[in-house]
């Protein structure tokens, strides 16, 4: 997770975008994943994720994401292909086990959906910061401070617990602990352990954060204390016409 949640820093198009309207982009792209029924809007989606990440300058890190979506895909996929058994069989292997139509593309639905509705968030956290995305919805939306700060807060901890796990996994490497073993089993067995120092080290700064927010009036701030004014531009008229022309084409096909 690495990198793949925090902000690229950028000047494009999408980085100009008033935070609300790339929450309600990215929203919309992922409503229209679960209203349509159709593997090819499914794919069009794909595709629409990939061009705005070309439009942001971060298509690198979309592909990235992606590729990481395919591999826990396709894992997915054949969990549940094996599994439908009602339908036309399309395909029988030996011990009973078959592919039937029905199967087929509920799981190719199932997994294209996970991909396609996964990649606007990570979008829409690459092109926008924490601060902003915290001030708008506590501004615009009406939601307490408290809880826009403990849903950005969980997601600028994700990079960190992460590089602290890869720390910690260096230095057991260090003392001859090897963790590139072929049996999962075994390496569950390794990696369990290492869950003490990790959420020793999670709470220690968690503990210091939530100092620090007390010691800035945490407890004090309201729904006007934001300094920064978020205004709605062309482009954002551009963003949510396209939102409607979106969430429409989900609904017609």
């Amino acid at each position: 997770m690495k990198g793949l949640l925090s902000y690229a820093e950028g000047d494009s198009f999408l980085h100009r975008l008033n935070p609300l309207t790339k929450l309600l982009l990215a929203f919309i792209l992922c409503a229209s994943c679960f209203i349509t029924g159709s593997l090819f809007f499914l794919l069009g989606i794909i595709a629409v994720n990939l061009v705005l990440a070309g439009i942001g300058g971060i298509i690198g890190r979309s592909l990235r994401v992606l590729l990481s979506l395919v591999k826990l895909s396709l894992v997915l996929f054949l969990a549940q292909v094996f599994f439908i058994r009602q339908g036309e069989i399309l395909i029988r292997f030996p011990l009973d086990i078959f592919i039937t139509r029905e199967g087929l593309v509920f799981s190719l639905l199932f997994v294209l959906r996970l991909m396609a509705a996964t990649m606007p968030l990570t979008l829409m956290l690459s092109v926008t910061r924490m601060n902003d995305i915290s001030n708008v919805l506590n501004r615009y939306l009406g939601i307490p401070y408290k809880y826009t700060f403990v849903l950005t807060t969980a997601i600028r901890f994700i990079p960190l617990f992460s590089e602290e796990m890869a720390g910690i996994m260096e230095a057991q490497i260090a003392r001859g602990v090897e963790f590139d073993t072929g049996n999962f089993f075994k390496k569950l067995r390794l990696l369990l352990p290492l869950c003490v120092p990790l959420l020793i080290s999670s709470v220690r700064k968690i503990e210091g954060g939530a100092i620090s927010a007390e010691l800035r009036g945490f407890n004090f701030r309201t729904r006007n204390s934001g300094w920064k004014c978020y205004t709605f531009g062309p482009g954002d008229g551009i963003v949510l016409l396209f939102c409607a022309l979106i969430i429409g084409a989900s609904v017609m096909v």
